[in-house]
């Protein structure tokens, strides 16, 4: 079996954050586990709730699927941790989270670049030492009016957003497992909007 991608859902850990836009990438890789009947555990050392599932195939792939713990600002200590143990490059992880600069409903996978003022993706690129990891970037829209940008991301959802940003989640969960299987351009062409 080739090296495992590492998945890396970004959000918040805790009853407050489980329904705020911050948490898409939670709800993606719970997704994913539960597409396999995989459920998380805790993982102190590395500080996330873990889990690893195999896509099935002619030559089946590896995904460990991680929540930090750490809060979305410290996110990086667990990525680093994690990848650290199971030997995985920087080019075999894939962080799935929030962006404010696409609209709800869009979403675009692509492989190195900024933070673009995006806190988890900032301690995930000091981390590791590198931006070169993959990106599904779940849009979220821009705030409305003058509201702060950390306000929006953290407000807890309405019913028919959360359901709207659960079907965006379980998108970007296919888009994992295309990306794992068949690489960046040909999920760029099935995925980007």
């Amino acid at each position: 079996m080739s090296t495992p991608f590492l998945v890396v859902g970004l959000g918040n850990p805790g009853p407050t954050y489980d329904i705020t836009r911050h948490n898409v990438g939670f709800w993606a890789v719970a997704d994913l586990a539960d597409r396999y009947g995989s459920g998380f555990s805790m993982n102190s050392r590395q500080r996330a709730e873990t889990t690893s599932v195999t896509l099935p195939g002619p030559e089946p792939l590896k995904l460990v699927l991680m929540k930090p713990t750490t809060y979305m600002n410290e996110s990086g200590v667990a990525v680093k941790a994690l990848a650290t143990f199971h030997k995985i490059p920087a080019d075999r992880v894939i962080v799935i989270h929030d962006e404010l600069d696409l609209d709800p409903g869009r979403l675009r996978v692509k492989q190195g670049g900024g933070d673009n003022g995006h806190n988890g993706l900032k301690s995930i690129r000091q981390h590791l030492g590198t931006g070169d990891f993959f990106r599904v970037r779940v849009g979220i829209g821009r705030p409305p009016g003058r509201q702060a940008a950390a306000d929006y991301v953290l407000a807890k959802l309405r019913p028919s957003d959360l359901d709207a940003m659960r079907v965006d989640a379980a998108i970007a969960a296919d888009a994992v497992e295309f990306l794992a299987r068949e690489g960046l351009d040909a999920t760029q062409n099935r995925f980007n909007s």
